[in-house]
C-alpha cells in the first residue's frame, strides 16, 4: 500500500501500574509492518476532558498536517472513553485519510476494505455502539462506587464499614522516601530503591505515583 506519512502507535496507560510494553508488543505483532512504527505514549486519563494530554494533542496536530498515514492503538478506549470525543477523533482521521487500526478491534480493517458506501455506514454504526458502551461502562462503575460508600466526617467507608482508600504507608517507608528526596534523587530512582511489603511480607517497589504523593504531602505540611 502506497501511503503518504508515517505509521505511528498511540500508547496510553492510566496508571503507573499498567505496562505500556504489553500494548506495544501486541500492536507490533498485529501490524506486521515492514516500516518503522513511531511510538507515542503517555500516562494519563482519557475520560476526564479537563486533563491535558500533550502527546495526544500533538498527535491530532500531526494528523491535521497530514503527517500520519496509519495510526495503531491497542484498544479504542486508549484514544478516549468519551463517546463524542471518540467519534470526533475518527471523523478527523477520516477527513485526512488516516487509517486507524486497533489490536482489540481488528474488525476495523475488515470494514475499511468494504466497498463504498457500506464501509462508511458500518464504520459509523460500530463506532457509535463501541463508544456508547465505553461511556456507559465508566458511568456505571462510578455509580456503583458511590452507592457502595458512606461518608463520615473526613473519611469514606464501604457499606461493610471498612475504611475506603489505600492504606497509609509505614512511617519507616515514608521516611525512607523523604530522605532520598532530600538527597536529590528523582521520583523514578526513589521508586526503584524503596520497597513496600504486604501482610505476607511479599515485597514490591513503591509506585512512582505513591512517591509523588508522599512528596507533595511533605511539601504541604512544610508550608502549612
Amino acid at each position: 500500500m502506497n501511503v503518504k506519512g508515517i505509521e505511528a502507535m498511540y500508547i496510553r496507560c492510566s496508571t503507573d501500574e499498567q505496562e505500556p510494553e504489553l500494548q506495544i508488543r501486541d500492536i507490533i505483532s498485529y501490524a506486521n509492518s515492514p516500516h518503522q512504527i513511531e511510538i507515542r505514549k503517555e500516562n494519563l486519563s482519557a475520560w476526564d476532558e479537563t486533563v491535558n494530554r500533550p502527546v495526544f494533542n500533538q498527535l491530532e496536530k500531526d494528523i491535521l498536517r497530514g503527517k500520519i498515514a496509519i495510526l495503531y492503538v491497542w484498544h479504542l478506549d486508549r484514544i478516549s472513553r468519551n463517546r463524542k470525543r471518540l467519534i470526533s477523533f475518527f471523523r478527523l482521521c477520516k477527513s485526512k485519510n488516516v487509517i486507524v487500526k486497533s489490536y482489540s478491534q481488528q474488525w476495523l480493517s475488515t470494514i475499511a476494505d468494504m466497498p463504498e458506501p457500506f464501509n462508511e455506514v458500518c464504520m459509523d454504526f460500530f463506532l457509535q455502539i463501541l463508544g456508547w458502551m465505553a461511556e456507559t461502562e465508566s458511568t456505571t462503575k462510578s455509580q456503583r462506587i458511590k452507592m457502595a460508600t458512606r461518608k463520615q466526617k473526613d473519611c469514606t467507608y464501604s457499606y461493610k464499614g471498612n475504611k475506603w482508600g489505600r492504606k497509609s504507608f509505614p512511617t519507616n517507608t515514608v521516611n525512607r522516601v523523604l530522605d532520598l528526596y532530600k538527597e536529590g534523587f528523582s521520583i523514578r530512582r526513589i521508586a526503584e530503591k524503596v520497597k513496600v511489603y504486604d501482610k505476607n511480607n511479599n515485597g514490591r517497589n513503591i509506585s512512582k505515583s505513591a512517591v509523588h504523593k508522599l512528596i507533595l504531602e511533605h511539601k504541604a505540611e512544610k508550608h502549612s
